[in-house]
């Protein structure tokens, strides 16, 4: 077969340009595809920290915030509810909270970075139900020093979130990752230490 009449200038042209426009219809079609691999604002939404002024909370009082679709509570704890967790560590079975429920930051008796202002996803451990709050010492029984109550299976959490020895639940309540951003603002959803 002859070439005779054929421009071959003309033909690397024509490949060379086809072969462009190939380029770039791969290229614009996967830049939507590589696009719908982040996530929404929806979805950031849902995980983004929470900022909570702590500042109008009584003592004694809890509130109770959402984030990442769960409920947070935040306890102002008073003096005698403090002092009631030394009576507890012989009843609970972590009292040192040595399970990984809680960030390095709340490895202490308080469960908490200021003793006087505890954070919890208010959880249960053991099938997910959402515990009732019940600060009245002597309220469940004459040794209740007041606390949280699991109505579903009969769980029992002191006022750190330590669940009591015996219980269903197999865990104490989860610490969430959370920090000071001011002296009266929380940031949940922020891991780090900050004891403002």
């Amino acid at each position: 077969m002859s070439n005779d009449g054929v421009d071959s200038g003309r033909r690397m042209l024509l490949i060379g340009a086809t072969a462009a426009v190939g380029a770039v219809g791969v290229v614009g079609a996967a830049v939507p595809f590589v696009r719908s691999w982040a996530p929404s604002a929806k979805a950031k939404a849902a995980g983004a920290p929470v900022e909570v002024d702590i500042s109008q909370i009584q003592p004694g009082q809890r509130i109770v915030v959402k984030w990442r679709g769960v409920p947070v509570w935040i306890v102002h704890r008073t003096a005698e509810e403090l002092a009631g967790l030394k009576k507890t560590n012989a009843l609970v079975r972590d009292p040192e909270s040595t399970d990984p429920q809680q960030p390095e930051y709340a490895k202490n008796q308080w469960r908490s970075i200021k003793p006087e202002y505890l954070v919890l996803v208010g959880i249960c451990t053991h099938l997910g139900c959402s515990p009732l709050y019940v600060p009245e010492v002597g309220k469940l029984e004459p040794s209740w020093e007041g606390g949280f109550f699991c109505p579903c299976h009969g769980s029992k959490y002191d006022f750190s979130g330590r669940v009591y020895s015996g219980m269903p639940a197999p865990k104490n309540l989860v610490v969430p990752p959370y920090s000071y951003t001011g002296a009266t603002v929380i940031t949940i959803g922020v891991d780090k230490e900050n004891p403002a």
